[in-house]
């Protein structure tokens, strides 16, 4: 299948249009669609709708975008392995959502790095789905993840706990019920949670799906959230933040997911000093 067509049928789609498109990809609106034309009928299903304000998929437009992405993704891997210098003697794949980048794998990487130098590692952040896509995809070799997807031929292991706490710029804050209460979205795990603890709160006036954004917000707005203790101990040692009396906290396991069958000895190294690198950080 022409590669060209699959990045182009991407663009459609991040774009929404095919002369967008085109802009994008600096050729002719006729030159899309041609490439789309003959994806089509290669697939022998039409992937778009058209219309006047642009494209949107088709049924089997979406059930084609997440084997493109694949395909687009397996094609950089290939130049990248290939590239590699002649002393790298392997390629580690590696994925994880983006707070346990910040609490653990930032950490394991660089230690890892250092004990086997003759490995080249490939990290990538993402959602829970995507990682768990791309790892029945053979695309990464583990991944981090705190709500994984129980799939045959892979292995859930637990790895630690991480724990969420409310926190506010300002003594007695009386947490959702307040109007400059930010709702930080760790996850529909955390959602339902928060629905049952709080069955009042409503729509907030603020949700953000980064809790690092929400942190910086009520740091320099005023408010309140819920937070990894680890995260705000800075600003709970100076009194910018204080930990909202009473309030329920939320605990959360995060896990390794990996082929059970994997014969990998770079695969197993890199798990023995994630372990290891897990234990270190809880006995802090």
């Amino acid at each position: 299948m022409d590669m060209d067509q699959i990045r182009t049928f991407l663009e459609v789609v991040e774009a929404g249009s095919f002369v967008r498109a085109a802009e994008s990809l600096n050729v002719t609106q006729s030159t899309v669609s041609a490439r789309i034309k003959e994806l089509e009928v290669r697939l022998g299903q039409p992937l778009f709708q058209r219309r006047k304000s642009g494209v949107t998929l088709t049924t089997a437009g979406r059930r084609f975008q997440p084997h493109a992405s694949t395909m687009m993704h397996v094609l950089q891997q290939a130049r990248q392995d290939i590239a590699l210098p002649a002393e790298m003697r392997a390629v580690l794949n590696i994925g994880g959502q983006f707070s346990l980048w910040e609490r653990i794998l930032l950490v394991w990487m660089g230690q890892f790095r250092n004990a086997r130098p003759d490995v080249a590692v490939r990290a990538e952040v993402g959602t829970p789905s995507s990682l768990m896509r791309h790892l029945a995809d053979g695309l990464l070799d583990f991944v981090l993840i705190y709500a994984p997807e129980a799939r045959p031929g892979f292995t859930i292991e637990k790895l630690m706990d991480q724990k969420l706490i409310m926190m506010a710029t300002r003594e007695g804050h009386g947490g959702p019920g307040e109007a400059d209460y930010v709702f930080v979205d760790w996850g529909e795990d955390f959602e339902a949670w928060h629905s049952d603890q709080f069955p009042q709160f409503s729509a907030p006036g603020l949700h953000v799906s980064l809790g690092a954004l929400g942190l910086r917000h009520i740091l320099v707005h005023g408010g309140a959230g819920y937070f990894p203790p680890r995260v705000v101990a800075q600003e709970m040692a100076t009194g910018r933040l204080f930990p909202v009396e009473g309030a329920p906290q939320f605990v959360r396991p995060a896990h390794v997911v990996y082929p059970t069958e994997s014969d990998s000895e770079v695969l197993a190294a890199a798990l023995l000093s994630l372990r290891a690198a897990v234990a270190a950080d809880a006995a802090v």
